[in-house]
């Protein structure tokens, strides 16, 4: 959310950046800009009209103390006017300020100049690649068809539990997810982030602050008769965390790296796979989050993204980076980009994971503060990062590190996470 006073000093600015995200609903600029004018001008006048009530009332006991009653009557009649003017004032500020907010959660976040300019997904830009891709001699079976090579994974019983979007892992594959998630965990740690376990439901005004309306109706599961909701990534909880606070700005960067699991709806998504388990409705994922002084976050955005695919080529998984264009961008962020892993079955990359800059969106609608060491007060920035989210992180893994004979490579940085193994063997 952009600061009011920007917006009604750079209007065309402001239409100029929705432009290129290829929004056509520019009036809500306009709009904005009316229902400021229309606050502040009620303002004044309340001002105005309080600092004269405040007079007439102290004129009615020197009337009194002279004895001019009628003075004294006329003067309490205008502070009763002024009073229910007043009332009325209150009213429209208060309608106006709501009104206002629903306009500003509308209108995005100003890009980053170094956005690519595009319509969607389809012109997002790759930037680097990192690791040979390779297309074995062999054919790569459907990545549920090799978990079931380990009796690894039982989608009917699932669809019976839960419905489509649901699995059982089972077996090695069980554990390779969550060796997978621990080797996340400590590499993460390793590199100077503090680990959290967040909650796994956040309040209304938490899902508000840290995304938009249109991605809240797509992903986030309401419970019923509760003013909860099922996290649909602990970078929500994690930032959350700091609403309404002011923080020391000799304490920052805030680094922190979390394990949860999550749950989407997907609603409005390319559809659930019946058979496998690259879109789904819960998952767990290792995320990080990054809450830093404005200068410092396009520093970190890099680090960031640098240390998923750090990760990834730790478990011999080759990757690309690819830079969101302007279209593909949620309202709320400033800038983006995704790390996708090949696929040798597809011949192609898929996203296992998005690194994204913020700005100050999600600190000014959850006021987080910084305090500078000049004693004065100003919005942090924060940034989001996905480090691994399996099981899509294991389509990737499996497809990668298998053999000819179904067997599966453990990369050496996996292996104390998986009893020491060297290898997985298939059971069928």
């Amino acid at each position: 959310m952009l600061d009011i006073k920007f917006v009604r000093e750079n209007p065309d600015v402001v239409k100029e950046n929705m432009r290129k995200k290829f929004r056509t609903n520019l009036e809500i600029v306009d709009e904005a800009v009316a229902l400021d004018g229309k606050f502040r001008a009620s303002k004044s006048e309340g001002d105005a009209l309080r600092s004269d009530k405040n007079k007439a009332a102290k004129e009615i006991g020197g009337y009194m103390a002279k004895g001019e009653k009628d003075k004294a009557e006329e003067a309490k009649k205008r502070v009763a006017e002024y009073a229910t003017r007043l009332d009325e004032l209150e009213k429209i500020e208060a309608e106006t300020v709501t009104a206002l907010e629903k306009v500003m959660r509308r209108i995005p976040q100003i890009i980053d100049d170094s956005v690519p300019i595009g319509k969607d997904d389809s012109e997002n830009v790759e930037l680097e690649k990192f690791g040979e891709p390779a297309v074995p001699d062999f054919e790569i079976p459907y990545h549920t068809d090799i978990m079931a090579r380990f009796d690894g994974i039982d989608l009917d019983s699932a669809r019976k539990v839960a419905g489509n979007g649901f699995y059982y892992l089972m077996g090695d594959i069980a554990r390779l997810h969550s060796a997978v998630t621990s080797f996340a965990r400590d590499f993460m740690i390793d590199n100077g982030f503090t680990y959290c376990i967040p909650p796994f439901m956040i309040r209304s005004e938490i899902v508000s602050g840290v995304m938009s309306f249109a991605e809240m109706e797509a992903m986030m599961y309401k419970i019923e008769n509760e003013d909860l909701y099922l996290i649909g990534t602990s970078e929500h909880s994690m930032i959350g965390k700091y609403i309404d606070t002011i923080v020391k700005e000799e304490t920052l960067p805030h680094t922190l790296t979390s394990y949860s699991p999550c749950f989407r709806k997907e609603k409005g998504a390319h559809g659930l796979e019946e058979r496998g388990v690259y879109r789904i409705h819960q998952f767990e994922k290792q995320e990080m989050v990054v809450i830093c002084k404005p200068e410092d976050s396009m520093t970190w955005y890099n680090k960031m993204w640098d240390l998923t695919v750090k990760l990834f080529r730790k478990l011999d998984i080759p990757v690309r980076t690819l830079e969101c264009c302007s279209g593909d961008l949620a309202d709320l962020k400033v800038k983006s980009v995704d790390v996708e892993a090949w696929s040798p079955r597809q011949k192609k990359y898929f996203e296992v994971g998005s690194c994204s800059n913020l700005g100050d969106a999600q600190a000014r609608r959850l006021k987080i503060r910084v305090n500078g060491t000049d004693g004065k007060k100003y919005l942090a920035h924060t940034l989001n990062n996905t480090v691994a989210a399996p099981p899509r992180m294991l389509i990737a893994f499996l497809e990668n590190n298998l053999n000819e004979d179904g067997s599966v490579n453990i990369p050496v940085a996996l292996r104390p996470y998986m009893g020491g193994k060297e290898k997985l063997i298939p059971k069928n």
